[in-house]
């Protein structure tokens, strides 16, 4: 049924509908989380008034609130508004399959162990300027993030001393991030009179017993990492970065630095979130299988938060405890995205990609440029690298 406006009535919106419309969103979506948000904006509340501006504003800060890829969970929760849980399995589903599709096509290219030498200088020249991306990515959230502090000055401090916290954290102590994270809410939480005694040691829980490895090395130890990817990345994909890093190239040596780099810039430019980077890492670990096995557990969890969290999301979103966790976790994974640029700056091999390096670090912030175009010609000149005859390898 339409109504007389045109529009369709949200009950009324049919799987295949949803199906073909989040697809076209997964497969056009370059660009990240913007992207991703102004796309199904102009789907869901100016093209098709399925939903309310207010109700959309209020999905943003509710998948906020969530751990995981937010724009992802946003396109969930949006399908869910529509058809309940079917929508959000069909709608979550096509969003991301697209981006999937071809993140794993460029990782049998970029990941086998003889690929061409110009794929070589691509995969090197694009990886070069993955520190660059991250440390914009953070600049990019510093604004909105120090205005959330507030004006007074022991919060401003308070702010500084998460975001130095985060930093330091990613740039040393790799899997062990996400304690940083989730002590910096919980401290939050505790100076603005919001945890009572003993009300802290079960928010650590889930991340204790999720950085905790399993025995064995094989499919066992790839889960692990990717639900460890899809459950406790707070803030955004790059925050996962330290954690992905740690275990895929030096717990379990399923890929090199140089593989990994490549591996982050394949998630960047490909539509889709940044945590696609994780069926790379599946890939480059069991093959196809294993990069699907990765990417359905590390987009599980934003399903059954999403799916479970949605009925209630006006009480989450307004719980003064939950708020200030945020006022405390926010600023530390600001740090801690600026913070991820250390191990990935360290992992470049060849001074050319030094000089790569800086010049993305000069041409993403002053050029106001996209990060996918700055990669793609990160890796043009790593082709041209290749075609000289400068090491690539």
């Amino acid at each position: 049924m339409v109504a007389a406006d045109g529009s369709t009535p949200p009950d009324r919106v049919g799987l295949a509908t949803i199906a073909r419309e989040w697809g076209r969103i997964g497969g056009i979506g370059f660009g990240g989380p913007p992207t991703h948000i102004a796309l199904l904006r102009q789907l869901c509340v100016d093209r098709r008034q399925w939903i309310s501006a207010g109700e959309f504003e209020d999905g943003i800060a509710f998948t906020n609130l969530l751990p995981g890829p937010a724009s992802t969970q946003l396109a969930i929760l949006t399908a869910w508004r529509l058809r309940g849980v079917a929508g959000a399995l069909v709608g979550g589903f096509c969003f991301i399959a697209p981006g999937l599709v071809l993140i794993l096509g460029l990782a049998a290219l970029f990941v086998a162990g003889h690929s061409p030498r110009w794929v070589q200088g691509a995969a090197a020249g694009a990886g070069a300027a993955v520190a660059a991306v991250a440390v914009q990515a953070a600049w990019s959230l510093v604004p909105a993030s120090w205005k959330r502090a507030g004006v007074r000055r022991a919060a401003r401090m308070r702010w500084c001393g998460y975001c130095l916290a985060g930093a330091v954290a990613a740039a040393v102590t790799g899997p062990w991030l996400v304690l940083v994270l989730v002590a910096a809410g919980i401290v939050e939480v505790s100076v603005r009179g919001g945890l009572r005694p003993g009300r802290g040691r079960p928010a650590l829980s889930l991340p204790v017993l999720l950085l905790a490895p399993p025995a064995t090395a094989g499919l066992a130890a790839l889960v692990w990492v990717a639900v460890k990817v899809g459950a406790l990345s707070y803030g955004g994909g790059f925050v996962i970065i330290p954690l992905m890093q740690a275990d895929a190239v030096e717990r379990y040596h399923w890929m090199t630095d140089a593989q990994f780099l490549s591996a982050v810039a394949l998630g960047q430019i490909t539509p889709g979130p940044v945590v696609q980077t994780v069926a790379v890492v599946g890939y480059a670990a069991a093959g196809i299988g294993g990069g699907l096995l990765a990417a359905v557990a590390a987009f599980a969890p934003s399903f059954l938060f999403v799916i479970a969290g949605a009925p209630r999301f006006d009480r989450i979103r307004t719980n003064r405890s939950v708020q200030a966790f945020l006022n405390g976790a926010g600023p530390a994974v600001v740090g801690a995205i600026a913070g991820s640029a250390v191990p990935l700056a360290l992992a470049l091999q060849h001074l050319w990609q030094a000089g790569i390096l800086a010049a993305a670090a000069l041409w993403l912030p002053a050029a106001h440029r996209s990060v996918v175009s700055a990669l793609l010609s990160a890796g043009a000149l790593g082709v041209l690298a290749a075609s000289v005859g400068w090491p690539v390898t």
